[in-house]
């Protein structure tokens, strides 16, 4: 039976999210598809969203950024992270790659750890990346080029891409002169059934009332304005987060036990970051988002320009969003006018699918 050995950045959960649509329609044109997953995302996140065959190979595959919160990346920590992921490099490919001949797969594919691609290239199978952003382009704004340590860990990371049979690039996403071999293709994303009602009903919502959900991606943020979310009359917020006790306005999403692709589907505003899940669903479902930018991430310009391009947004700054100033943002994206050019279609993953079926 055919297996893929799935290398996943465990930095947040957005390049699992790409993957999971890529497996769902690779499956539909090969039998019988099974799936290792080689990644930090915990198994919880693919119990929910992944309907084949799978197993979980917990390891550490790449670092991508180490962050404070999801909105601030800790560079001199992301630096010492990559720093020590890199000692003994070839001794580390070598590993990651008997581990890969020992699970004898019939394809690698990586979204986008370099460590898997330069180890699939070793173990002679055909290796494959797959993404809308690359690590070098990420970390070369933060390189000093007179770091010795900056230089020679870019150097590792695009000699590892360029081992790669192809590259799949999915749209929105950065350029990726790395690779030799580059393939562009569609957005990616699986969007659940907006169905409102149900969460009104369990909120018991005022006709005039907007339920928002409030979720950063896989990286938790540890500080929210409650007090002055308390204050925000019209508004109701699911948290993905903890909650202090006591709050009419504010509830944990966990406490609503219903997946999150179905929420983000089914309440009236998303608050979060530019990241590549939600802008892409968002955009596809009509949904209005506000959004705190970080400034420093590769490819949120990209993500910024295709919501408004293509969806409802309203950019809420950083220090209004500290402080719970956020009505006026609300009330920007609600009140956006639908955009006059339809969204791209969600191809991206049938596209893949037909790529990698040639390896399998």
């Amino acid at each position: 039976m055919p297996l893929i050995w799935c290398a996943i950045s465990g930095h947040g959960y957005g390049h699992a999210a790409q993957v999971v649509p890529v497996l769902h329609a690779l499956a539909r044109l090969v039998p019988d598809l099974r799936v290792i997953l080689r990644t930090t995302v915990p198994a919880s996140f693919f119990e929910s969203r992944l309907t084949i065959p799978w197993r979980l190979s917990t390891a550490q595959v790449d670092i991508g950024c180490i962050q404070d919160g999801p909105l601030t990346i800790d560079v001199a920590g992301t630096w010492a992270a990559h720093h020590a992921f890199h000692q003994e490099w070839p001794e580390k490919v070598q590993a990651e790659a008997q581990a890969i001949r020992a699970a004898a797969p019939t394809l690698v594919l990586s979204d986008i750890s370099h460590l898997a691609i330069a180890a699939g290239a070793v173990s002679g199978h055909p290796t494959i990346g797959l993404c809308s952003l690359s690590w070098d382009r990420v970390l070369e704004p933060f390189a000093d080029p007179a770091d010795t340590h900056h230089t020679s860990i870019l150097r590792q990371i695009r000699d590892a891409y360029a081992h790669a049979d192809c590259f799949l690039r999915v749209a929105p996403g950065l350029s990726a002169d790395a690779f030799h071999k580059m393939v562009d293709i569609g957005p990616i994303a699986e969007p659940a059934k907006e169905d409102p009602v149900v969460l009104r009903k369990v909120f018991r919502l005022e006709n005039s009332e907007r339920l928002v959900l409030v979720g950063f991606g896989g990286i938790t943020l540890r500080r929210f304005p409650f007090d002055a979310m308390e204050q925000m009359i019209g508004y109701r917020f699911l948290v993905d987060g903890s909650v202090p006790e006591g709050l009419s306005r504010t509830t944990s999403l966990a406490a609503v036990g219903l997946p999150f692709k179905q929420v983000l589907a089914s309440v009236d505003l998303v608050l979060t970051k530019p990241g590549y899940g939600t802008v892409v669903e968002c955009v596809a479902l009509g949904k209005p988002v506000v959004y705190v930018r970080r400034y420093n991430f590769a490819d949120e310009q990209a993500l910024v320009d295709y919501l408004h391009r293509y969806g409802r947004g309203a950019e809420l700054p950083m220090a209004d969003f500290l402080q719970g100033r956020w009505t006026e943002a609300f009330t920007q994206a609600l009140h956006r006018p639908a955009p006059t050019a339809p969204p791209p279609p969600l191809s991206g993953a049938e596209e893949a699918a037909r790529v990698l079926a040639h390896s399998c």
